[in-house]
Protein backbone atom coordinates (compact mmCIF):
# COMPACT_ATOMS: atom_id res chain seq x y z
CA UNK A 1 0.00 0.00 0.00
CA UNK A 2 0.88 3.42 -0.66
CA UNK A 3 0.15 6.00 2.03
CA UNK A 4 -0.56 9.85 1.64
CA UNK A 5 -3.59 10.16 4.08
CA UNK A 6 -2.55 12.11 6.53
CA UNK A 7 0.58 13.99 7.80
CA UNK A 8 1.28 12.76 10.92
CA UNK A 9 1.83 8.97 10.18
CA UNK A 10 5.68 8.57 11.06
CA UNK A 11 7.47 8.99 13.95
CA UNK A 12 9.65 12.41 14.20
CA UNK A 13 12.62 13.39 12.97
CA UNK A 14 15.92 12.03 13.19
CA UNK A 15 17.63 14.95 15.23
CA UNK A 16 14.42 14.97 17.91
CA UNK A 17 14.99 11.14 18.67
CA UNK A 18 18.95 11.39 18.45
CA UNK A 19 18.40 13.92 21.40
CA UNK A 20 16.23 12.34 23.30
CA UNK A 21 17.94 9.40 22.86
CA UNK A 22 20.89 11.44 24.37
CA UNK A 23 19.62 13.13 27.33
CA UNK A 24 17.30 10.10 28.16
CA UNK A 25 19.10 9.59 31.68
CA UNK A 26 19.28 13.42 32.32
CA UNK A 27 17.18 13.97 35.55
CA UNK A 28 15.13 17.67 35.78
CA UNK A 29 12.73 18.84 36.99
CA UNK A 30 9.34 18.82 35.68
CA UNK A 31 6.51 20.53 34.17
CA UNK A 32 8.52 22.73 31.52
CA UNK A 33 10.92 23.84 34.14
CA UNK A 34 13.60 22.48 32.74
CA UNK A 35 16.67 23.44 30.89
CA UNK A 36 15.29 22.25 27.63
CA UNK A 37 12.08 23.85 27.53
CA UNK A 38 13.62 27.34 28.74
CA UNK A 39 16.13 26.72 25.45
CA UNK A 40 12.80 26.24 23.22
CA UNK A 41 10.96 28.66 24.73
CA UNK A 42 13.75 31.15 23.75
CA UNK A 43 14.45 30.00 20.05
CA UNK A 44 10.58 30.07 19.76
CA UNK A 45 10.50 34.23 21.20
CA UNK A 46 13.66 35.06 18.54
CA UNK A 47 11.88 33.04 15.92
CA UNK A 48 9.00 35.30 16.24
CA UNK A 49 10.88 38.50 17.36
CA UNK A 50 8.52 38.24 20.52
CA UNK A 51 10.81 38.76 23.52
CA UNK A 52 8.10 39.37 26.22
CA UNK A 53 5.45 36.58 24.68
CA UNK A 54 4.18 33.32 26.89
CA UNK A 55 5.47 30.20 25.45
CA UNK A 56 3.43 27.00 26.32
CA UNK A 57 4.19 23.95 25.80
CA UNK A 58 1.03 21.52 25.31
CA UNK A 59 0.97 17.51 23.78
CA UNK A 60 -1.79 18.27 21.15
CA UNK A 61 -3.97 19.92 18.43
CA UNK A 62 -7.58 19.25 20.77
CA UNK A 63 -6.21 19.49 23.73
CA UNK A 64 -4.02 23.04 22.90
CA UNK A 65 -7.75 24.70 20.80
CA UNK A 66 -9.86 23.80 24.40
CA UNK A 67 -7.27 25.24 26.80
CA UNK A 68 -6.64 28.48 24.58
CA UNK A 69 -10.24 29.27 24.35
CA UNK A 70 -10.93 28.49 27.71
CA UNK A 71 -8.55 30.41 28.83
CA UNK A 72 -9.50 33.33 26.57
CA UNK A 73 -13.24 33.47 27.11
CA UNK A 74 -15.68 34.77 29.40
CA UNK A 75 -17.84 31.66 30.65
CA UNK A 76 -20.83 33.69 28.57
CA UNK A 77 -18.85 34.33 24.84
CA UNK A 78 -18.60 31.96 22.04
CA UNK A 79 -15.78 31.72 19.33
CA UNK A 80 -16.50 32.79 15.62
CA UNK A 81 -14.90 29.73 13.27
CA UNK A 82 -15.62 28.50 9.97
CA UNK A 83 -17.61 25.91 9.56
CA UNK A 84 -14.66 23.51 8.26
CA UNK A 85 -12.36 24.67 10.52
CA UNK A 86 -10.91 22.09 13.03
CA UNK A 87 -12.94 23.12 16.36
CA UNK A 88 -16.34 23.13 14.62
CA UNK A 89 -16.19 19.54 12.60
CA UNK A 90 -13.12 17.23 14.24
CA UNK A 91 -13.00 18.10 17.61
CA UNK A 92 -16.38 16.35 18.81
CA UNK A 93 -17.49 19.32 20.41
CA UNK A 94 -14.41 20.25 22.82
CA UNK A 95 -15.41 23.59 23.00
CA UNK A 96 -18.64 23.00 23.63
CA UNK A 97 -18.14 20.53 26.45
CA UNK A 98 -15.77 23.49 28.10
CA UNK A 99 -18.62 25.75 28.19
CA UNK A 100 -18.39 28.27 25.13
CA UNK A 101 -20.08 28.10 22.03
CA UNK A 102 -18.47 27.72 18.19
CA UNK A 103 -20.34 30.17 16.28
CA UNK A 104 -19.59 29.01 12.61
CA UNK A 105 -19.94 31.22 9.59
CA UNK A 106 -19.55 29.82 6.35
CA UNK A 107 -16.12 30.91 4.73
CA UNK A 108 -15.28 31.82 1.09
CA UNK A 109 -12.00 29.50 0.32
CA UNK A 110 -12.41 28.13 3.64
CA UNK A 111 -11.45 31.61 5.52
CA UNK A 112 -13.28 33.80 7.14
CA UNK A 113 -13.24 37.45 5.68
CA UNK A 114 -12.77 40.53 7.24
CA UNK A 115 -16.25 41.71 6.34
CA UNK A 116 -18.01 38.95 7.74
CA UNK A 117 -16.26 39.13 11.01
CA UNK A 118 -17.27 42.60 11.23
CA UNK A 119 -20.65 41.88 10.19
CA UNK A 120 -21.65 39.29 12.70
CA UNK A 121 -20.42 41.47 15.28
CA UNK A 122 -22.52 44.47 14.28
CA UNK A 123 -25.42 42.24 14.17
CA UNK A 124 -25.46 40.93 17.31
CA UNK A 125 -24.96 44.47 18.84
CA UNK A 126 -27.40 45.64 17.34
CA UNK A 127 -29.70 43.38 18.29
CA UNK A 128 -31.86 44.08 21.02
CA UNK A 129 -31.84 40.53 22.66
CA UNK A 130 -28.33 40.46 22.89
CA UNK A 131 -27.76 39.89 26.48
CA UNK A 132 -30.42 36.67 25.70
CA UNK A 133 -27.56 35.53 23.15
CA UNK A 134 -23.51 34.05 22.87
CA UNK A 135 -21.70 37.19 23.19
CA UNK A 136 -18.82 36.69 20.59
CA UNK A 137 -15.18 36.91 22.14
CA UNK A 138 -12.59 35.37 20.00
CA UNK A 139 -11.92 34.96 16.19
CA UNK A 140 -10.49 31.07 15.44
CA UNK A 141 -9.31 30.91 12.49
CA UNK A 142 -6.14 28.15 10.65
CA UNK A 143 -3.15 28.91 8.71
CA UNK A 144 -2.77 27.16 6.53
CA UNK A 145 -6.78 26.37 6.48
CA UNK A 146 -8.21 22.35 6.76
CA UNK A 147 -8.39 22.50 3.13
CA UNK A 148 -4.93 23.72 2.28
CA UNK A 149 -5.23 27.58 1.98
CA UNK A 150 -3.62 30.28 3.57
CA UNK A 151 -4.13 33.72 4.57
CA UNK A 152 -2.53 36.73 2.95
CA UNK A 153 -0.75 39.47 5.57
CA UNK A 154 -3.49 41.76 4.01
CA UNK A 155 -6.31 39.49 5.13
CA UNK A 156 -4.84 39.13 8.61
CA UNK A 157 -3.70 42.48 9.09
CA UNK A 158 -7.73 43.35 7.93
CA UNK A 159 -9.08 40.45 10.40
CA UNK A 160 -6.92 42.42 13.25
CA UNK A 161 -8.31 45.28 12.94
CA UNK A 162 -12.45 43.92 12.99
CA UNK A 163 -10.78 42.45 16.32
CA UNK A 164 -9.67 45.82 17.39
CA UNK A 165 -13.02 47.14 16.97
CA UNK A 166 -15.59 44.51 18.85
CA UNK A 167 -12.49 43.54 21.51
CA UNK A 168 -12.02 40.08 20.22
CA UNK A 169 -9.14 37.95 20.75
CA UNK A 170 -7.27 36.81 17.85
CA UNK A 171 -6.43 32.56 17.73
CA UNK A 172 -4.65 31.13 14.79
CA UNK A 173 -4.77 27.47 15.13
CA UNK A 174 -1.24 26.15 13.67
CA UNK A 175 -1.51 22.75 13.28
CA UNK A 176 0.18 22.70 10.15
CA UNK A 177 2.02 26.01 10.11
CA UNK A 178 5.64 24.83 8.81
CA UNK A 179 3.64 23.89 5.59
CA UNK A 180 2.13 27.71 5.05
CA UNK A 181 5.62 29.26 6.38
CA UNK A 182 7.15 26.80 3.44
CA UNK A 183 4.78 27.63 0.71
CA UNK A 184 6.09 30.02 -2.30
CA UNK A 185 2.30 31.79 -1.87
CA UNK A 186 2.83 32.83 1.88
CA UNK A 187 3.74 36.34 2.51
CA UNK A 188 3.05 35.72 6.38
CA UNK A 189 5.92 34.97 8.91
CA UNK A 190 6.21 33.88 12.22
CA UNK A 191 7.07 37.81 13.12
CA UNK A 192 3.50 38.51 11.99
CA UNK A 193 1.46 36.17 13.54
CA UNK A 194 3.14 37.10 16.94
CA UNK A 195 2.59 40.91 16.12
CA UNK A 196 -1.19 40.05 14.92
CA UNK A 197 -3.12 37.68 16.91
CA UNK A 198 -3.61 37.42 20.59
CA UNK A 199 -2.17 33.84 20.54
CA UNK A 200 -1.55 31.36 18.20
CA UNK A 201 0.35 27.76 18.18
CA UNK A 202 3.18 26.65 16.08
CA UNK A 203 2.18 22.63 15.23
CA UNK A 204 4.64 19.99 16.13
CA UNK A 205 2.36 16.72 15.84
CA UNK A 206 2.43 16.77 12.14
CA UNK A 207 5.30 19.23 11.87
CA UNK A 208 7.97 16.57 12.31
CA UNK A 209 7.84 16.15 16.18
CA UNK A 210 6.56 12.79 17.65
CA UNK A 211 3.99 15.01 19.38
CA UNK A 212 3.31 18.65 20.84
CA UNK A 213 2.31 22.32 20.27
CA UNK A 214 3.75 25.55 21.25
CA UNK A 215 1.30 28.28 22.27
CA UNK A 216 2.53 31.60 21.60
CA UNK A 217 0.64 34.57 23.97
CA UNK A 218 1.37 38.02 22.89
CA UNK A 219 0.79 39.47 26.09
CA UNK A 220 1.20 37.16 29.37
CA UNK A 221 -1.03 39.72 31.19
CA UNK A 222 -3.96 38.82 29.22
CA UNK A 223 -4.37 35.35 31.06
CA UNK A 224 -1.89 35.63 34.03
CA UNK A 225 -3.24 32.37 35.14
CA UNK A 226 -2.81 30.34 31.89
CA UNK A 227 -1.01 27.44 33.33
CA UNK A 228 -3.67 26.29 36.13
CA UNK A 229 -5.80 26.33 33.48
CA UNK A 230 -4.18 24.17 31.69
CA UNK A 231 -3.60 22.07 34.43
CA UNK A 232 -7.37 22.20 35.30
CA UNK A 233 -7.46 20.76 32.04
CA UNK A 234 -4.83 17.63 32.59
CA UNK A 235 -2.88 19.58 29.70
CA UNK A 236 0.16 19.69 31.84
CA UNK A 237 2.57 17.16 30.54
CA UNK A 238 5.01 16.14 33.63
CA UNK A 239 7.64 15.51 32.04
CA UNK A 240 7.88 18.45 30.33
CA UNK A 241 11.28 18.06 28.68
CA UNK A 242 10.16 15.85 26.46
CA UNK A 243 8.50 18.50 24.47
CA UNK A 244 11.03 21.18 25.40
CA UNK A 245 13.23 18.87 23.79
CA UNK A 246 11.69 18.86 20.39
CA UNK A 247 10.60 21.82 20.21
CA UNK A 248 14.50 22.94 20.94
CA UNK A 249 15.60 20.69 17.99
CA UNK A 250 12.78 22.04 15.47
CA UNK A 251 13.51 25.58 16.09
CA UNK A 252 17.90 24.98 15.54
CA UNK A 253 19.12 25.95 12.33
CA UNK A 254 15.53 26.57 10.77
CA UNK A 255 14.42 23.01 10.59
CA UNK A 256 11.33 23.74 11.27
CA UNK A 257 11.26 26.17 8.29
CA UNK A 258 13.59 23.61 6.05
CA UNK A 259 10.84 20.46 6.75
CA UNK A 260 7.93 22.67 6.12
CA UNK A 261 9.43 23.31 2.39
CA UNK A 262 10.13 19.63 1.69
CA UNK A 263 6.70 18.63 2.19
CA UNK A 264 5.71 21.67 -0.09
CA UNK A 265 7.96 20.61 -2.94
CA UNK A 266 6.56 16.76 -2.91
CA UNK A 267 2.86 18.16 -2.58
CA UNK A 268 3.82 20.47 -5.73
CA UNK A 269 5.44 17.57 -7.72
CA UNK A 270 2.28 15.32 -6.90
CA UNK A 271 -0.28 18.64 -8.01
CA UNK A 272 2.05 18.91 -11.54
CA UNK A 273 1.69 15.25 -12.13
CA UNK A 274 -2.20 15.00 -11.09
CA UNK A 275 -2.51 18.23 -14.08
CA UNK A 276 -0.80 16.48 -16.13
CA UNK A 277 -2.68 13.02 -16.00
CA UNK A 278 -5.79 14.51 -16.24
CA UNK A 279 -7.40 14.55 -12.98
CA UNK A 280 -9.81 17.71 -11.74
CA UNK A 281 -9.00 19.50 -8.37
CA UNK A 282 -11.34 20.36 -6.00
CA UNK A 283 -9.60 23.77 -4.85
CA UNK A 284 -6.33 25.19 -5.59
CA UNK A 285 -4.29 24.36 -2.28
CA UNK A 286 -0.37 25.99 -2.28
CA UNK A 287 0.50 23.78 0.87
CA UNK A 288 1.08 19.93 1.56
CA UNK A 289 -2.48 19.12 1.13
CA UNK A 290 -4.00 17.86 -2.25
CA UNK A 291 -7.94 17.36 -2.78
CA UNK A 292 -8.27 15.91 -5.76
CA UNK A 293 -11.77 14.76 -7.28
CA UNK A 294 -12.21 10.80 -8.48
CA UNK A 295 -15.12 8.68 -9.26
CA UNK A 296 -16.18 6.14 -7.45
CA UNK A 297 -15.18 3.85 -9.58
CA UNK A 298 -11.76 5.29 -9.90
CA UNK A 299 -11.79 4.88 -5.73
CA UNK A 300 -13.07 1.40 -5.77
CA UNK A 301 -9.89 1.17 -7.93
CA UNK A 302 -7.12 3.08 -5.80
CA UNK A 303 -8.37 1.73 -2.92
CA UNK A 304 -6.63 -1.60 -3.66
CA UNK A 305 -3.13 -0.17 -3.39
CA UNK A 306 -3.74 3.54 -2.04
CA UNK A 307 -4.70 4.36 1.50
CA UNK A 308 -7.77 6.66 0.49
CA UNK A 309 -8.62 9.19 2.70
CA UNK A 310 -12.15 10.56 1.43
CA UNK A 311 -12.42 14.45 2.57
CA UNK A 312 -15.78 14.79 1.06
CA UNK A 313 -18.33 13.58 -1.32
CA UNK A 314 -18.34 16.08 -4.37
CA UNK A 315 -21.46 14.41 -5.94
CA UNK A 316 -23.85 11.25 -6.25
CA UNK A 317 -20.58 9.74 -8.33
CA UNK A 318 -17.90 12.05 -7.41
CA UNK A 319 -15.51 11.73 -3.86
CA UNK A 320 -13.18 13.75 -2.73
CA UNK A 321 -9.89 12.63 -1.77
CA UNK A 322 -6.96 14.17 0.29
CA UNK A 323 -3.20 13.35 -1.03
CA UNK A 324 -1.10 14.78 1.96
CA UNK A 325 2.53 14.91 2.46
CA UNK A 326 4.53 15.87 5.23
CA UNK A 327 7.87 16.81 6.36
CA UNK A 328 9.25 12.56 6.42
CA UNK A 329 7.67 12.39 2.36
CA UNK A 330 10.17 10.04 0.62
CA UNK A 331 10.61 11.18 -3.25
CA UNK A 332 10.23 7.61 -4.21
CA UNK A 333 7.14 6.89 -2.38
CA UNK A 334 6.18 10.28 -4.69
CA UNK A 335 7.55 8.89 -7.72
CA UNK A 336 5.42 5.17 -7.26
CA UNK A 337 2.27 7.20 -6.41
CA UNK A 338 2.44 9.05 -9.73
CA UNK A 339 3.38 5.83 -11.78
CA UNK A 340 0.38 4.34 -10.40
CA UNK A 341 -2.00 7.51 -11.11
Amino acid sequence: MIYFNCDYMEGAHPNILKRLQETNMDKTVGYGDDPYTESARARIREACDAPDSEVMLLVGGTQTNDVVIASFLQPYQGVIAPTNGHIARHEAGAIEHSGHKVLALPGENYKLSADQIREYCWLYYKDASKDHMVMPGMVYISQPTEYGTIYSLEELTAIRRVCDEYDLALYVDGARLAYALGSSENDVTLKDLARLTDVFYIGGTKCGALFGEAVVVRDPGRVPHMFMIAKQHGAVLAKGRLLGIQFDELFKDDLYLQIGRHAIDMAMKIKNACREKGYVFYNDSPTNQQFVVISNEQEKAMSQWLEIEMDDTYDEDHIVMRLCTSWATREEDVDALIERL
